[in-house]
């Protein structure tokens, strides 16, 4: 896998705009705080996703649920990726961020994070994700991964769990070598991969489960029958809420007990999304159509506390893989 130096030229650039917004050059130290160290003020940082318009609006029953229970304020900001949030935090300058799980794996080693709650789709749910392999209604020729060498296949993005690194894992278990036996198309999305799948550019597309259940049929970009699923991977554990832990262990154990108390159904009765009310998903059982609030990006019913145990599943993959964005960042 080929690295491109401009990634870590834009990560960079994000990454400075990000501490330049948040009051500081890189060098520079944290604000101001109370006499007892405590922040006057919390940043929340999180990136764009496919699953939402309006990134601000997605978090914003979470930062004001934060901003209630801890009573200070929480200012939002967006940043452009996973690499420049992971540099915010490793200058202190972001104090919660959610990134995705493979960002958390790597800054785990450069940041002084920790992880402390993870999303559920849905009531009784599991916390994280499953990446799908699908291929065209009407392709029988690939029934399993041991089926997909000489085959043209979709993936999303070098970086993406659920959409490259897992698949690439689990197709080096099943003796496909990805390099030598299939033809690799990177889409940079996972509603395109279906999309290139649909229009015969691969033969086979891995993403995450939620477009395939939930979002491109919620659209209207995917209709009954059009993509079968051929292989469904472990669970791959959901992105994290991550906070610094420079802040004080009762200000963390009081974000973690805030996010996992909330539910998407009890932050709409609270009134913490006036205006921007969804419907609940179907996979919400009973809450199905009930009124409801964004928790993030994904369609997410609540949240779980996670811990550094979580993301193990993550270290299998970088064994397996021995990707270089397992050491590099990417």
């Amino acid at each position: 896998m080929s690295r491109n130096p401009a990634l870590g030229v834009v990560a960079a650039g994000a990454a400075i705009a990000l501490l330049s917004a948040c009051g500081a050059g890189p060098g520079s130290t944290r604000g101001a705080s109370a006499d007892d160290g405590r922040p006057d003020e919390l940043v929340f940082a999180a990136i764009p996703s496919e699953q939402s318009d309006n990134l601000e609006a997605s978090f914003a029953p979470i930062v004001s649920a934060l901003q209630k229970d801890l009573g200070v304020p929480v200012r939002f900001q967006a940043v452009t990726s996973n690499a420049a949030v992971v540099e915010a935090q490793v200058a202190k300058r972001v104090d919660v961020a959610v990134y995705g799980a493979f960002s958390y794996y790597l800054a785990r080693s450069r940041a002084d994070v920790e992880p402390v709650a993870v999303p559920l789709a849905a009531p009784g749910g599991e916390p994280g994700a499953y990446a799908y392999g699908v291929t065209r209604g009407d392709d029988k020729s690939i029934t399993s991964l041991k089926d997909v060498a000489g085959k043209d296949v979709c993936f999303t993005d070098p970086g993406s769990t659920t959409g490259y690194l897992q698949p690439l894992a689990s197709l080096r278990e099943a003796g496909v070598d990805v390099d030598k036996d299939v033809k690799t198309v990177f889409t940079h999305g996972h509603d395109t991969a279906v999309a290139s799948l649909l229009a015969g550019d691969c033969d086979l597309a891995f993403v995450g489960d939620v477009f395939i259940d939930q979002l491109l049929p919620a659209r209207g970009q995917l209709k009954p029958g059009q993509v079968t699923k051929v292989w469904t991977s472990p669970l791959i554990p959901g992105p994290p809420v991550v906070v610094g832990s420079w802040l004080p262990q009762d200000v963390r154990d009081k974000i973690s007990k805030t996010v996992t108390g909330l539910t998407a159904t009890g932050a709409a009765s609270a009134g913490l999304c006036k205006g921007s009310e969804i419907k609940g998903p179907k996979n919400w059982g009973q809450y199905a159509d009930a009124s409801a609030c964004t928790l993030g990006t994904s369609t997410a019913w609540t949240f779980v506390k996670a811990t550094d145990a979580t993301y193990q599943p993550i270290a299998r993959i970088c064994e397996i893989t021995k990707a270089e964005v397992c050491t590099s960042g990417g």
